[in-house]
């Protein structure tokens, strides 16, 4: 978590130069007065439960899916070594459970997606979302 936190930090002081930096290309949005937004989009399973990363998010979004769903689409794929016999129901989904309500007790402003939705779908209302916070700005 301290280098996504550095990486976070660098990415927000020049937005600009860290992409440079990292070989991407810079892109950009305008705000309604016409300044340059840079949008960072931070992925992972646990980034919500890390106090100093968390407070670094404009906007929080975490898709929620039923177990089934869940077990079903952890063993589609194809992890090396594989999980044992019983990781999913021993480990993972009640690792799940544990973090989520640990998110739930202390994130504010978390926006639950539904995770059955259609993928456009979920990426409608996003996006949506943020472009409404960029025409705030």
């Amino acid at each position: 978590m301290d280098k996504m936190m550095v990486e976070i930090r660098s990415w927000m002081q020049d937005p600009q130069r860290f992409m440079q930096s990292h070989g991407l290309s810079v892109t950009r949005s305008m705000s309604k007065e016409g300044n340059s937004v840079f949008p960072l989009i931070v992925e992972g399973f646990l980034i919500f439960n890390y106090g100093p990363l968390n407070t670094l998010f404009d906007k929080r979004y975490f898709l929620e899916i039923p177990y089934e769903m869940c077990k079903l689409r952890r063993s589609s794929r194809v992890y090396v070594p594989p999980d044992p016999v019983g990781y999913f129901d021993g480990h993972v989904w009640p690792m799940y459970l544990k973090n989520r309500r640990e998110m739930e007790d202390t994130v504010q402003d978390l926006v639950f997606l539904d995770g059955t939705q259609k993928r456009e779908d979920m990426l409608a209302t996003v996006y949506k979302d943020i472009q409404q916070m960029f025409t705030a700005v």
